[in-house]
């Protein structure tokens, strides 16, 4: 487009003076009419450059999840293979889950054996209440009989040594139900310890039941997203570990980033919602359509990391490094006929973002990403 519009120029200088001869052809104006086509191409260049941007470095990421698995043991079962499309939640693979079962069985049981003694908690509350209730006819009783003996002893009436051994059998009866009460708290006191419904012994064993069981759930390992799985080198036989270290398997996230690196002087009109054309290589002849997400303020230039050494400042003499370029984040729009277009992970190319300034010279940058789609044709190389 820019080579159209110098054309043009070229025509009109044609036209004027040399033609119709309106203006006389001689060093001046040929001076100036270079001077003039430099001018109005600069011009042209360094205004579209700042109202449709446009960045040679776009890259397609996708996120990668290590697959790790949480419990150990041994692989009974892969249930894909590696490049395949894959669901949320599809089998990955199996790990042998004896022993994950058998420990589940054993709590089971704990907690039935448990759940059947709170129960009987109740009736121990119960009999602790009755048996309070006897022993404090006894004491009662006891006491009735100490006074009749001193009375008789006052009198004459009655031996001393009957004084004495009630007094002996009140003590005794106070002990049983000092006693009795005692037991019969530690009973109120595990009944009132609840974690929500259940008794405290019933709760503690139902979590250690889940546990069981989630550990038991987790020897099938699942696609965290829809996504493929590469690196599949995990075999039957295997045995895996829960360590970061030791990942069964790479999982590729369906979802894609696309990223558009510009120069940091190239940002001051972008905004969110601009529309944006990206020409991938891996996609000659094709464009993309794409909204403008966010900007990604952020780079490695800008940041200080923790150390206990103070960071190097250039010297004079050594020319300080070149400024990095910031991210723009777009999103893909799909549209009619878009649906067979498949962006593979780490695809390159290039983009160009229309902004709202100068509508009218979005038409040359479209020119430029067009051509740009037409040239990722050629494969530029002598083997």
């Amino acid at each position: 487009m820019l080579e159209i519009i110098i054309g043009g120029y070229a025509f009109l200088v044609w036209l004027f003076c040399i033609k119709l001869k309106i203006i006389p052809w001689n060093i001046k104006t040929q001076v100036g009419a270079v001077t003039g086509a430099i001018a109005l191409a600069a011009t042209i260049i360094f205004t579209i450059n700042v109202v449709t941007p446009s960045s040679s470095d776009v890259r397609v990421i996708n996120y990668v999840v290590e697959v790790i698995p949480r419990v150990q043991g041994i692989v009974t079962r892969v249930a894909i293979e590696g490049n395949q499309l894959i669901k949320k939640g599809d089998v990955l693979l199996e790990i042998d889950n004896t022993p994950y079962r058998l420990k589940v069985k054993e709590i089971e049981a704990k907690l039935a054996d448990v759940t059947a003694s709170s129960k009987t908690l109740w009736q121990d509350l119960d009999s602790a209440r009755s048996n309070i209730i006897a022993m404090q006819a006894h004491l009662d009783l006891m006491n009735k009989r100490l006074i009749e003996s001193r009375e008789l002893a006052k009198n004459g009436a009655g031996p001393q040594f009957d004084v004495e051994n009630f007094v002996a059998e009140v003590k005794k009866a106070e002990s049983a139900v000092a006693s009795a009460k005692m037991g019969k708290a530690k009973i109120q006191t595990r009944l009132e310890g609840v974690v929500g419904p259940d008794l405290a012994s019933v709760a503690q064993i139902k979590a250690q039941l889940e546990a069981a069981l989630y550990d038991l759930e987790s020897t099938v390992v699942r696609a965290p997203a829809d996504g493929y799985a590469v690196n599949v080198s995990v075999r039957p036989g295997n045995y895996l570990v829960s360590m970061p270290f030791k990942p069964a398997l790479s999982f590729v996230e369906h979802e894609q980033r696309v990223m558009a690196f510009l120069e940091q002087n190239e940002l001051r009109y972008i905004k969110p919602g601009d529309r944006a054309e990206i020409a991938f290589k891996s996609l000659p002849g094709d464009l993309v359509h794409a909204r403008v997400d966010s900007i990604v303020w952020a780079n490695g230039q800008g940041q200080l990391v923790q150390a206990g050494v103070v960071p190097n400042t250039p010297a004079e003499h050594i020319p300080a490094p070149l400024a990095q370029k910031y991210a723009v984040k777009l999103t893909i729009e799909h549209r009619e006929g878009d649906e067979a277009l498949f962006i593979p992970m780490g695809a390159r190319g290039g983009a160009a973002i229309y902004t709202d300034k100068l509508a009218a010279l979005h038409l040359l940058r479209m020119v430029m990403i067009r051509a740009q789609s037409k040239v990722n044709y050629l494969v530029l190389k002598l083997h």
